[in-house]
């Protein structure tokens, strides 16, 4: 497949890298290689078969409308944008494109996901906390993962409501910390990233999901068929 990558920072360049060794073939832009969307053009997005983007929340956003807008299939792993997803659903199904997203690539993240509806289902009565730190360059806080599993116990019969508390430390790749509480016992959830490449991995195996389909997607709701 030809992939396109926008933003080479942390992450970005391990998609870069992932990407390669799948056996893709790859090109990069940094964000000021492509300010204002400047290089995505409909002949240029021609030549790809999906664009990654983990870029900044505002150039996300007009990469989003240039590719969107042209039928490109786009992964979005850069947060702090959904204000506007309603708005990029419909771009993407009037154009007959291709969105992908996720406030979290990793496999381990979805599970944690997974686990904290479930505790959300049984634990009525419970109260909820959850905890993120991240690296001091991070632009959103709390995180788009904090929010999500914030959400995601919000849906759930009991409606459990969860304080977030979030932390901003130099080296910091990423941890979310999920407690569950009453005045007798109390659960702890934790996911920790080890390295970027667990975001990066799901990010790159997301777009080989991706690049066969059209309509928009969160990667919370199909990961299970992207895993299999």
């Amino acid at each position: 497949m030809r992939m396109l990558i926008l933003g080479q920072g942390k992450t970005g360049r391990v998609v870069t890298d992932i990407a390669r060794e799948r056996g893709h073939s790859v090109q990069a832009l940094d964000i000021q290689e492509n300010r204002d969307a400047g290089s995505l053009t409909a002949p240029n997005l021609a030549s790809f078969d999906v664009v990654i983007d983990f870029t900044t929340p505002d150039a996300a956003l007009q990469n989003m409308r240039a590719c969107l807008a042209t039928g490109a299939r786009m992964v979005v792993g850069t947060t702090g944008w959904y204000q506007h997803l309603e708005d990029m659903r419909a771009l993407a199904a009037r154009k007959g494109a291709g969105l992908l997203y996720s406030t979290n690539f990793s496999f381990g993240v979805q599970l944690l996901y997974q686990l904290a509806r479930l505790l959300g289902n049984q634990a009525g009565g419970y109260q909820f906390k959850i905890d993120e730190t991240h690296h001091t360059e991070k632009l959103d806080s709390p995180s788009g993962t904090a929010l999500t599993l914030q959400q995601v116990l919000a849906s759930t019969p009991y409606g459990a409501s969860a304080t977030i508390d979030a932390h901003r430390v130099k080296d910091a790749i990423g941890t979310h910390r999920l407690e569950v509480s009453s005045d007798n016992e109390r659960i702890v959830v934790k996911h920790q990233a080890l390295s970027r490449r667990s975001f990066a991995d799901g990010a790159v195996r997301g777009a080989e999901w991706l690049a066969t389909r059209t309509g928009c997607y969160d990667f919370q709701d199909v990961f299970p068929q992207i895993l299999a």
